[in-house]
């Protein structure tokens, strides 16, 4: 391997979100068979949730990977498991937004590349986003 190739960096959706997601869908299918009563309306809106979050599982195995980084700058995913480069002159700014809910903090990655906002949190990247914070700021160059 050549000492000089530049080191791509990848963050990606944990094996077990996918499989919870799945597993859900399965409980909320189970419980509606069991507890609907035949009910044709509640049986159907049962089975749309249950097919969404099958849907939102498929996509983490799909495109697994949320956000990667070399030198050409970073790349997104975009739409359901397409990907898009942002090149390092377009990235504004990195940073990780910290918000209190339900007696809880949430953060995300923001990546501002001026007409599009990029948010990640750690059920997506694997990883604490100050930590993918510091290395997308390493991996940019000066």
């Amino acid at each position: 391997m050549d000492a000089e190739a530049p080191l791509i960096r990848q963050w990606r959706v944990p094996t077990n979100v996918p499989l919870a997601k799945l597993a859900g869908a399965v409980v909320l299918v189970a419980l509606g068979l069991l507890f609907a009563e035949g009910d044709p309306v509640q049986l159907t809106v049962i089975g749309l949730v249950a097919a969404g979050l099958a849907g939102w599982a498929l996509r983490d195995l799909l495109a697994p990977v949320r956000l990667a980084v070399d030198p050409a700058g970073v790349v997104v995913t975009q739409g359901f498991a397409g990907r898009r480069l942002l090149p390092w002159a377009t990235v504004e700014r990195i940073t990780v937004d910290r918000r209190p809910r339900l007696g809880l903090t949430t953060e995300h990655l923001e990546i501002d590349a001026g007409e599009s906002l990029h948010l990640f949190s750690r059920y997506d990247l694997g990883a604490a986003p100050d930590d993918v914070a510091e290395a997308l700021q390493a991996a940019r160059p000066t």
